[in-house]
């Protein structure tokens, strides 16, 4: 098993605060995890139990952590915000302290960044980000392998997101395109682009923006596409009505390279983001994209701790 780097000894938060090394020994334990599946030697989870703290609907999150965290030999208890005393009004600090006595690791899908960057330093017990509105960084990780599975490599590839561009995927794949030096062309409406705050400090030459979504996928290797509207934003019809163009379908796909996969990180609303058809004749990678999740997250629980 590959040891972890120092930075993975307590938390995961964010890819922006990852580097290319930390993300490719991650990928190839992840790799590593799926093919022992059912075979680990170790179990470096075992006598520990971990909490689940979700404010945010979630299937393949959960569903994976928990499954994860069981077969690396680790208890684990899910906490909806209606549970514990967050949903009344304390603090995240205050429930940091407290957990942080009583288990031993922590995964959080929330809404504010800060909350899992609080909960994590209040802690002092591993804590793992399962999305916010700033980043899905374990959502990434899964992404990687799965081209690493599809097309044998992301090096001289060209990766294109398509949809909202300034969300918590499409950040996150500007980070790794960053420090993994892939083409990223994020194609998305004016309005929907990164602000030029983010892309000061993102700093990258390989990332390009556009609005127009042709140009963007252009003998792409790689489309991504997500949801148009994040959890939250649900009821902002003026903003989905933005996207129109923006659709992933056999027309736009039309001009990607011939070997293109596509990705979606799911749920997918079929005929808005992307069509019926297109999802289902890319099913397979989709799907195997989903089961993913649980193989990185695995190897992150496992970084974390040993």
């Amino acid at each position: 098993m590959v040891s972890a780097s120092p930075f993975f000894q307590m938390q995961f938060l964010s890819i922006e605060e990852s580097n290319a090394t930390h993300l490719e020994s991650l990928i190839h334990l992840a790799a590593e995890m799926k093919s022992t599946r059912g075979a680990h030697s170790n179990l470096p989870l075992a006598g520990q139990t971990w909490a689940i703290i979700f404010t945010k609907a979630s299937t393949r999150t959960r569903v994976s952590f928990e499954v994860g965290i069981r077969e690396l030999g680790g208890n684990v208890m899910f906490l909806s915000k209606n549970d514990i005393q967050l949903g009344r009004g304390e603090p995240i600090k205050d429930t940091a302290r407290v957990l942080g006595r009583m288990v031993h690791g922590a995964v959080i899908r929330t809404f504010a960044q800060q909350d899992v960057v609080d909960f994590a330093s209040y802690s002092g017990i591993p804590t793992i980000n399962a999305l916010t509105d700033e980043e899905h960084p374990c959502q990434i990780l899964a992404d990687l392998l799965t081209i690493r599975e599809k097309l044998d490599t992301w090096a001289g590839k060209k990766i294109v997101f398509i949809g909202d561009g300034d969300n918590n995927m499409s950040r996150s794949w500007m980070w790794a395109a960053k420090y993994l030096g892939f083409e990223l062309v994020v194609a998305a409406p004016a309005s929907c682009l990164p602000q030029k705050d983010f892309m000061d400090r993102l700093d990258a030459s390989n990332v390009t923006l556009t609005i127009d979504p042709v140009e963007a996928v252009k003998n792409a290797d790689v489309i991504n596409t997500d949801v148009w509207l994040s959890m939250g934003q649900e009821g902002q019809g003026e903003k989905e009505a933005l996207f129109g163009d923006y659709q992933v379908n056999e027309k736009l796909l039309s001009h990607c390279a011939d070997k293109h996969i596509v990705l979606h990180c799911l749920p997918a609303y079929r005929e808005k983001e992307i069509t019926e058809s297109v999802l289902e004749a890319h099913a397979d990678t989709i799907f195997q994209q989903a089961e993913n999740r649980l193989h990185a997250q695995k190897a992150v629980l496992a970084a974390l701790v040993e």
